[in-house]
C-alpha cells in the first residue's frame, strides 16, 4: 500500500515534465550600449604638495616677499590678506572657525585656508587657474606674470 500511494504521489513532488537537454543562453548580437565614465577625484594632494614645493621648498617658517610692508608666510606663503578672505569665506557658510596670522605657519592650517580659498573659488577649476590664481589674485589666470609660476607648478606636478 505505501509503494503504490508513493509511486501515486512521485509526480507530484517531482514534477511532469521530462528532463530537457541542456539549452546555453543566447546572447543578444546587439546589446544596449551603455557609455561609462569613471569619475576620478582630482588628487588635489598632489597639487597643494606642488604649490608648497614652489612656494618654500616645504619651509614651514619660510618668510617670502620681505620687501612688502607685510611679508608672505608659512609654507604656501601666505599673506594676511588671505587669512581675511578664508575667514569670510567661512563666516559665509556658518562656520565658528577662524584663522590667526600665526596660523600660517602651521603647514596643516596653511593647507585648510588653502582648501577653504580653492572650495570656494575654484570648486571646479583645473590645477593651472587654482595655481595661476592662488599666485596671482583673483585674475592671476589672465596675467602673464603667473605663466612662470604655473610653468613651475606644473613641472613640480610632472616630475
Amino acid at each position: 500500500m505505501k509503494k503504490s500511494l508513493f509511486l501515486f504521489l512521485m509526480p507530484l513532488f517531482i514534477g511532469n515534465k521530462t528532463p530537457q537537454p541542456y539549452q546555453p543562453t543566447k546572447i543578444d548580437p546587439n546589446p544596449i550600449k551603455v557609455k561609462t565614465v569613471e569619475l576620478k577625484p582630482k588628487p588635489i594632494h598632489k597639487l597643494v604638495n606642488a604649490l608648497i614645493y614652489v612656494e618654500s621648498k616645504g619651509n614651514d617658517s619660510a618668510i617670502g616677499d620681505r620687501h612688502l610692508k607685510v611679508p608672505s608666510v608659512g609654507v604656501l606663503q601666505i599673506r594676511p590678506v588671505m587669512v581675511r578672505e578664508a575667514n569670510r569665506i567661512l563666516r559665509i557658510q556658518g562656520s565658528n572657525k577662524q584663522f590667526t596670522l600665526k596660523d600660517r605657519f602651521n603647514r596643516e592650517k596653511s593647507i585648510e585656508i588653502f582648501m577653504t580659498w580653492k572650495n570656494y573659488h575654484h570648486p571646479n577649476s583645473n590645477f593651472e587657474t587654482i595655481a595661476r590664481n592662488w599666485n596671482g589674485g583673483p585674475k592671476g589666470y589672465k596675467s602673464s606674470k603667473t605663466v612662470n609660476y604655473w610653468n613651475k607648478v606644473k613641472n613640480k606636478l610632472n616630475g
